[in-house]
């Protein structure tokens, strides 16, 4: 299908539309680089509301199955929550090669045999710390023999990504330093850390491609995350002053970067490796 034609598939479409194209793109951009064959078995980890979901539904045809993997709850999410979207996707054409499980643990889970693939695609900044994807990426390991990775750089390759680049040192600043945990971004990790940590956890890493990120709002999202999350944090009882005085700092330069919205993303890589 076009990009157009999945996004018309997703809950989020109604809301707005052009981002839902620009997020669906760019996951087929990514999936170009993997090239699941029909008929494959994925396991895809950390789904969200599904935009990778709908193109790997799509690529591996009806002969193909894609179980998609969240932590999170059912209601977590907005304007659409996780549940919602997911249960969108999966009542329309491509429901029938869609299974969804939220609250899902995969280091929790026993190995299910018979997949092809595990899929690890904008998510690992959301694990807690490097011991955490570790573990993950050791358990991903008794799931399939491929891994396809794809994560935003924390790296700017331009100063317009400035913005976005502390936007994110920012929200892992705050939950790393306060007393909560449970921020969307919490350990952005570098290229050079998750090839570290695959070739630590018996993965062997392929060549690594750089995927546009062209008309994505991530920038502008992550900006908007940061500065609610200092607010909290302003508020917060027992939170380190000194952590908060970095903070601070840390805003105001995020400040002098951003643009009111139109942000550009940092860039995005993937890469493939096999057991």
């Amino acid at each position: 299908m076009t990009p157009e034609a999945l996004a018309a598939l997703m809950a989020d479409h109604p809301y707005s539309p052009a981002a839902q194209v620009a997020q669906t793109a760019h996951r087929l951009a990514l999936a170009a680089h993997w090239s699941p064959p029909r008929g494959a078995r994925l396991l895809e980890i950390g789904c969200g509301q599904g935009d990778t979901t709908a193109v790997l539904a799509d690529l591996v045809g009806p002969a193909g199955h894609v179980l998609a993997t969240d932590p999170g709850p059912a209601g977590h999410g907005t304007p659409v929550t996780l549940g919602d979207s997911l249960r969108h996707l999966t009542a329309g054409p491509l429901g029938d090669r869609v299974e969804t499980r939220l609250g899902f643990d995969l280091a929790a889970a026993a190995p299910e045999p018979g997949f092809d693939a595990v899929v690890l695609a904008h998510c690992s900044w959301y694990m807690a710390d490097a011991s955490a994807l570790r573990r993950l990426l050791e358990r991903a390991r008794e799931w399939a023999p491929v891994l396809h990775f794809a994560e935003w750089d924390p790296a700017p390759t331009s100063p317009d990504q400035f913005a976005h680049h502390f936007a994110v040192r920012l929200q892992a600043h705050l939950v790393a330093t306060g007393p909560r945990g449970d921020g969307n971004v919490r350990t952005p990790f570098s290229r050079p850390q998750i090839l570290r940590l695959l070739a630590e956890t018996g993965w062997h890493a392929g060549p690594a491609a750089s995927v546009p990120a062209t008309g994505l709002q991530d920038a502008d999202w992550e900006i908007d995350a940061a500065r609610y999350w200092l607010e909290e944090a302003r508020g917060q009882d027992g939170f380190p002053a000194h952590a908060l005085d970095l903070a601070e700092s840390e805003a105001d330069v995020l400040a002098a970067c951003a643009r009111p919205e139109g942000n550009v993303c940092l860039p995005v890589w993937t890469v493939t490796a096999t057991a």
